[in-house]
């Protein structure tokens, strides 16, 4: 089967499925009242979204799943050591995302998982996935790209992993506070990383990989029909963590690592804004920016949801169009 056809055929199945999952569990979640409860800062700003059931990961969670299963069943794909990395960070930062989810909802504030707790976890399936990652034969490098430089780190390779992981984990996960941002931007990415993949001939599984990828593309498709605005559900930590320690995963798999930065510009700039508040407050009692992640200083200053989630769809699509072009070199 070509290439094209195969993918397009998985996003098509995989956004059909998402759509099917969707209508059944978002009646389900508003019944049992699975609500997320909303910033202080922003309640009267966000009223609109009060009772908006969270944990809305699973609509596209489930469909990338059944789709990989089923193509490993009919011997379109292989089950192999790359595919086994991606799924198990998939399914296991899930877990980590439902868990705290369930937190919230039954303490009904946003205090969910401890940032220990969270870090404990992260770190625990860091190091299983470098072995994994080294039980493929795989070596500890750090690519450069442009300079054509593969730098030997030995272990650090295995703290080199965490940092992706934790860090694009809760890049997205702070970047998932408007109706449809995170989703949006994520979908791009993955988009990215799916041509990407198939590009990375070198690489065992490398069109597992790829249609790993298309699935989610599909997937978080059907997802945004009941997310963009007004959201009829919200990811929560079940799907952002899942999303941005997958893409840390892919990227680690395809060594474009470095590419990453560049694909998810709108995720470091989320997390930046926030890292820079809390240092420039720490030292001057005051606030640089309105409020942070930056996508709420856009509220603050008066500009409509869906507005921002469309210049920062714009700014993602443009930086990964770029990441595709200067690909080779980076």
């Amino acid at each position: 089967m070509l290439i094209l056809t195969k993918s397009a055929f998985v996003v098509m199945i995989s956004f059909i499925l998402a759509m099917i999952i969707g209508f059944i569990v978002i009646p389900i979640l508003r019944k049992k009242k699975l609500d997320q409860s909303l910033n202080r800062y922003l309640k009267e700003a966000h009223k609109s979204k009060n009772g908006t059931p969270t944990m809305g990961g699973i609509i596209f969670i489930l469909p990338v799943l059944i789709i990989i299963i089923l193509l490993i069943l009919f011997g379109y794909i292989k089950l192999n050591y790359s595919l086994i990395i991606v799924l198990f960070t998939f399914i296991s930062y899930s877990l980590i995302g439902f868990v705290d989810d369930y937190l919230i909802i039954k303490k009904r504030n946003n205090a969910g998982l401890s940032e220990t707790t969270k870090f404990l976890l992260q770190l625990f399936i860091a190091v299983i996935i470098f072995y994994l990652f080294m039980k493929a034969g795989n070596e500890p490098l750090l690519w450069i790209h442009s300079l054509n430089l593969r730098l030997d780190i030995g272990w650090l390779y295995g703290l080199f992993i965490l940092f992706v992981l934790v860090a694009s984990s809760n890049a997205v996960n702070l970047t998932d506070g408007l109706d449809g941002l995170a989703g949006g931007l994520s979908l791009i990415a993955f988009l990215t990383f799916g041509i990407i993949s198939y590009n990375t001939g070198w690489l065992e599984g490398y069109e597992s990989i790829a249609l790993f990828c298309f699935a989610l593309v599909g997937g978080l498709l059907g997802f945004l029909v009941f997310n963009v605005n007004p959201a009829k559900i919200f990811m929560g930590d079940t799907g952002s963590l899942a999303l941005g320690a997958t893409l840390g995963s892919i990227a680690i798999i395809t060594r474009h690592e470095l590419l990453l930065v560049l694909i998810g510009i709108v995720f470091v700039i989320e997390t930046l804004t926030c890292i820079i508040q809390r240092v420039y407050y720490k030292f001057t009692k005051k606030r640089l920016f309105l409020m942070t992640p930056i996508h709420h200083s856009f509220e603050k200053k008066g500009w409509h949801e869906s507005d921002i989630v469309k210049l920062f769809w714009i700014v993602g699509l443009i930086a990964s169009l770029l990441a595709l072009t200067f690909g080779v070199l980076i």
